[in-house]
Parts: structure tokens; C-alpha cells; sequence
């Protein structure tokens, strides 16, 4: 009923829009790169209607490049990932069901807008079975001044095997103001999203077996038997974030510039997981009830920060912050066990402060960021710097350090479930990161990363020997991660060969941290105008693969990935044909996806221990952006 409201909401807001008269004649279009996107850093773009393969690898789920994820068999699921980017500088611990956190908008997601005419988007792509996913969006700016946006994106997809229906939305709304003279900027936005997924804790290995032999009499997936088919757990969010700031001292001219801006944002989160199962299922162990299992766990939390900026022409920019939050994280309930108590809330405040730099120089960048907790129930801290030498628009060159610590995710934590295996409560030390990278961008050669990342105290879940179901631990030794990806693309007429290579090696905790040694993506692709330019077509085949590894298994009760070192999965193509169409800001997408499958002779594509990837299918949708 609520996604109901919300679309009504959209479509009425943009009726009145539409309804509008304009008296006045028609005129051209404004340029496109004055429809600026600002993103929460206030770094600027503009929409792109182009179709590239780059628009190609982004037509999906999540809207941007899944190459190093492995989606699940039904659109809206969880994602295996094939590798890991620790780019999260968070100083508290992360919320539960990060595995359903792959399509959740943080507050550095989200974007605003600054249009000269109304823009609306439109995107769409079938699902598997029943069901669709949409993606409305529309934006104007009522003045010069102010604008806001409204969007919303749902999924509902029935999938093929037994009770994996998903469903989930995502409702946004942002507005950003300024005055004329700019010295005053104000910005805001709310963000109402949840995830539901059912779950059936994978196919039984009865099951299993018939998968894998191929066999005719099961080419219908929803007669394969699964463990359960009475549970669902959902993921739900509400976020208000606004944010302001103001030019103390603002003297600028033609050569030189020193500006002094205070400012300060404020943001108030709540969050919620829930699983639900109608029976207990054996191979999760003993329940505390005989049915109806419910258990919900929620965190709320408020964040204030302020800072001062000061920019100078010479010096570059240097800004202080300081922040303070306040967290309530856990249950309704206190566990009382024979061992001891667990108890319902890890509940506190947190003080924290920081500063940051950025100098530009003649192509040289350098850049710098840090903070630490400073008081409150959790230590934590980071620090990153970085340099870069842009040598010309076509070649550029970064290096960086980051040093990162803090405490593992609230489920770690502390956790509660009506299963009894799945009650804890820990004292685990900060998990402690160290990376190295280099990145080297060059339309002439090659776009390449190499970093290297050594985790200390590293927290992870797995099974204990002996035991039915994960539970979380912390790994005593280091992990150190050396990651390698190479991009580069070759053109020939109206003929491109797009090929991303990934290499990773794990050095130290191979046994607690498993990716696979080689991931690559080879997309062969014709493009040309077509009808006196009216229609630009693009058409081809990818090709994915990544090499056998012990495949991070999930749980449907935590809605986390943990690690088996028992199964080998993997090495197996992934082969779509596409062909994509763009008609003035219109792009229209077909693909055949995982062609492959269907001349294999035993089908051992799995996207994690259980769960079945994808069978052929072949799936449309568009984009289409159009201008008032």
C-alpha cells in the first residue's frame, strides 16, 4: 500500500507538470551539460543520453557495473561478490543484512540537481516471471535557485524456483537551494526504502543432483524441491538528511580567491531487519518457538556535524569538522541462557573530529582526509592521502594510502534470533585495514588498478566444526589481498573489443578470505548509425568468466555471506548476446542472457553454495529521458 502511495504520489506530481500550458513558442533544447547532476561531494556532471557499452554493462538491477558481483537467480536478491573494495571510511560499526544493503542508498548515493527545463527518466526491464522494474525520476527547477527531484525505483519478480519472490523499493526526494548571490547553499533529502525477499534456504541436495545432471523432467525450476518455502525477511529504511552552508567571508577576483564557509548537516536514520518463518527448519537447529518465528532487530540513528572550509587560491582548501552521533541499536528483548545473558541494546553516543585537504596545481592533485572518534563507546579512525598528475585530458595518475579502524558490524555484536544458534553477544577488537593503491587512466593505453590491502583482526562468519550454522569470528592472523584490474578497449571501423581482466591473490588467510583468482569480461560489439542517423545501433556478445573458488555460501536467517572452504564453484562462462538501439534520448535494450546454458550438458552454475544461477532468458527494457 505505502510503494502504492508513493507511485501515486509520483505520477500526479508530474501530471500537474505536464498539464501545464506554456504559451510561449516553442525553442531549442538547452545544451545538455547544463543539466547538471551534483553528487553529495558536490562533484558535478551532466546527464548523458549517449549509448556506449559502458551504458550497456550498467542496464541492470542496480544501475551501475556488476563485474565484480555474481546476482542470484531472481532480480532483487542478494549478489555474490567476486571481489571486495574497502572504500568505506565509516567510524561505528555497519547495521545487519549487509547482503541486502547491495541496492540500499547511503546518504553518499544520492544526488541532486540543477536543470534549466524539466527532466524526467524513465527506466524499465522485465523481471523473471511475474513482474517488472521501474525506475521513475523527475527533477525541475522552479527558478534559477531552487530545485528538487522525485524518483521512484520498484521491483516485484516472482523468480523461477519455489518462493524467492522479491520485492523492494526505493523512494527518494531531494531539493537544493541557493541564493543568488551563492553564498548561502542549502540542500536536503529523504530516502524511504525496503527490501523483502523469500527465502528457501536453496535447493535440497536431492535437488541438487537433478540440476546438475540436467535433467529434461526439471527444466521447469519450480518443480525442484527447496529446503523451506515459509520465510521472508526484509530490510526497510527511512532517512531525513539536510544540509547547509554559508560563505563567511567570500572575496574573489579575476586571479585570486580567499573564501571562508562554515556549514553544518544533520541526519536521522532508522533501520530495521526482520525474519519471519511460518515453521522452524531443522538444519538451522533448536527454536525457542514451534512456530511462527519473528524476530526484528532496528537501529536508530542521529548524526550532527559541523565544519569550516577555507579556500585560498594559493594555500588550496582545508576544512576542520567535528561531529557527534547518537545510536540505538538491538531488540525488544533480553535473552537470559544457562552461559550467561544477552542482552537487547548496544545503545551510546559518539564524538568524533576531523580534517580534510585538496591542492591543485598545474595538473598535480594532492588530497588528504581524516578523523577519529574522540569520545564515546567506540574507538575508531581513518586516514587517507592521495596525489594524482594529470599529464593531459587523456592520461592520468593517482596514488594513495589509506589506514582505517573500526569496530565490526553491529551483528557481530550482538545478535538475537528465535533460532538458538543464532543468539551472541561479543567483545570483538577493531578490524584494522592498510591499503596501497595506484590507478592509471589512459585512453591511449590502458585504465589499470593495483592495490594492496592488509587486514588486520579481519571478522568474518563462518561454521565451527560441528556445528549446523554461521556464527562470527575474528581471524588472529593478517590478511593481505593483492588486487590487479586492467581495462582496455580496441576499435577497429565500426567493430570494439572491451576486455576487463581482474587478478587477485590472497597471501596471508586464504582459509577466511576467498575470492576467485582470475575474474574477465570480453564484450565483441558492432556499433554504426543507422536511417540517416535516426536510430544508432549497437550489437555483440559478452563474455564472463572467473576461475573455480570456495564460493562464500549465504544464509537466508542473517542475510550475510560466510565462508566454506568444502565446494569449489565457479569456472564456468557466462555468455549474453545484446542488442541495444538508441532513437533520440531514447535507448532500447534486448539481451538473451546466459546463452550458453542451453547447450551444456550438466548445469554446474551456481551463485553460491545451493543457489542456482540463471538459466537462458532473454530480457528487454529502455531508458528514455525526455526534456520539457
Amino acid at each position: 500500500m505505502k510503494k502504492t502511495l508513493l507511485l501515486l504520489l509520483f505520477l500526479s506530481a508530474s501530471a500537474v507538470v505536464f498539464s501545464q500550458n506554456d504559451p510561449t513558442p516553442k525553442v531549442e533544447k538547452p545544451p545538455i551539460d547544463l543539466y547538471k547532476i551534483i553528487s553529495a561531494s558536490r562533484d558535478t556532471t551532466y546527464i548523458d543520453t549517449t549509448l556506449s557499452i559502458q551504458k550497456e554493462y550498467k542496464f541492470n538491477y542496480l544501475r551501475k557495473d556488476n563485474f565484480e558481483l555474481l546476482p542470484f537467480a531472481n532480480v532483487g536478491q542478494t549478489y555474490n561478490s567476486l571481489a571486495y573494495t574497502f572504500d568505506k571510511h565509516n567510524l561505528l560499526p555497519l547495521f545487519a543484512a549487509q547482503s541486502h544493503h547491495f541496492n540500499y542508498l547511503d546518504i553518499e548515493d544520492m544526488s541532486y540537481f540543477h536543470v534549466p527545463t524539466p527532466l524526467t527518466e524513465i527506466y524499465f526491464k522485465t523481471a523473471f516471471e511475474q513482474g517488472q522494474q521501474l525506475d521513475a525520476f523527475f527533477t525541475i527547477n522552479t527558478s534559477e535557485q531552487f530545485n528538487f527531484s522525485i524518483a521512484y525505483k520498484g521491483v516485484r519478480s516472482l523468480g523461477s524456483y519455489q518462493n524467492i519472490m522479491t520485492s523492494t523499493g526505493n523512494f527518494r526526494f531531494s531539493s537544493n537551494y541557493h541564493t543568488k548571490s551563492k553564498r548561502y547553499k542549502i540542500r536536503a533529502h529523504v530516502a524511504a526504502q525496503d527490501v523483502k525477499n523469500e527465502e528457501n534456504g536453496g535447493l535440497t541436495p536431492n535437488s541438487i543432483a537433478l540440476f546438475t545432471n540436467d535433467d529434461p523432467e526439471f527444466s521447469d525450476r519450480g518443480r525442484l524441491d527447496v529446503n523451506f518455502e515459509d520465510a521472508e525477511n526484509k530490510l526497510e529504511g527511512l532517512r531525513f538528511y539536510g544540509d547547509h552552508e554559508y560563505e563567511l567571508i567570500s572575496k574573489k577576483d579575476s586571479l585570486n580567491y580567499s573564501v571562508v564557509t562554515i556549514g553544518n548537516s544533520l541526519s536521522y536514520e532508522d533501520k530495521f531487519y526482520r525474519y519471519q518463518q511460518t515453521t522452524p527448519y531443522s538444519g538451522f537447529g533448536d527454536s525457542y518457538l514451534f512456530s511462527d518465528l519473528n524476530k526484528k532487530v532496528k537501529l536508530e540513528d542521529f548524526r550532527a556535524n559541523a565544519y569550516a572550509r577555507f579556500d585560498n587560491s594559493i594555500i588550496g582548501s582545508l576544512t576542520g569538522f567535528v561531529g557527534y552521533t547518537d545510536f540505538n541499536y538491538g531488540y525488544d528483548s533480553v535473552l537470559i541462557l544457562d552461559e550467561g545473558r544477552i542482552t537487547n541494546r548496544l545503545k551510546g553516543n559518539q564524538i568524533m573530529a576531523g580534517a580534510a585537504y585538496k591542492k591543485q596545481y598545474h595538473g598535480f592533485e594532492l588530497s588528504g582526509k581524516g578523523a577519529i572518534n574522540v569520545a564515546g563507546d567506540f574507538d575508531g579512525n581513518y586516514l587517507t592521502a592521495a596525489a594524482s598528475f594529470a599529464l593531459d585530458a587523456d592520461n592520468k595518475a593517482e596514488g594513495s594510502i589509506t589506514v582505517h579502524s573500526v569496530a565490526p558490524n553491529f551483528n557481530f555484536l550482538l545478535y538475537q534470533s528465535d533460532y538458538v544458534n543464532y543468539n551472541w553477544q561479543n567483545s570483538f577488537e577493531n578490524v584494522k585495514t592498510q591499503e596501497l593503491k595506484f590507478d592509471l587512466k589512459s585512453k591511449k593505453l590502458l585504465d589499470a588498478t593495483v592495490s594492496y590491502l592488509g587486514i588486520d583482526d579481519y571478522a568474518y562468519f563462518a561454521i565451527k566444526p560441528n556445528d549446523s550454522t554461521p556464527t562470527p569470528h575474528q581471524y588472529g592472523d593478517r590478511v593481505d589481498y593483492l588486487k590487479i584490474k586492467v581495462e582496455k578497449e580496441l576499435r577497429y571501423n565500426k567493430f570494439a573489443l572491451m576486455n576487463t581482466v581482474l587478478f587477485q591473490q590472497v597471501v596471508g588467510g586464504e582459509e577466511v578470505f576467498n575470492v576467485p583468482q582470475l575474474v574477465a569480461r570480453s564484450s565483441l560489439y558492432y556499433q554504426d548509425h543507422l536511417f540517416k542517423r535516426a536510430l544508432f545501433l549497437q550489437t555483440g556478445i559478452n563474455v564472463k568468466y572467473f576461475s573455480k573458488y570456495n564460493m562464500n555460501a549465504y544464509d537466508p536467517v542473517l542475510a550475510e555471506f560466510y565462508v566454506q572452504n568444502t565446494q569449489e564453484l565457479g569456472g564456468f562462462p557466462l555468455v549474453d548476446i545484446f542488442l541495444n538501439a538508441k532513437i533520440r534520448q531514447t535507448r532500447i535494450y534486448f539481451k538473451f542472457e546466459h546463452v550458453n546454458s542451453l547447450f551444456t550438458t550438466k548445469s554446474e552454475y551456481f551463485s553460491a553454495p545451493g543457489y542456482p544461477y540463471r538459466d537462458a532468458v532473454i530480457r528487454f527494457g529502455l531508458v528514455w529521458d525526455f526534456f520539457l
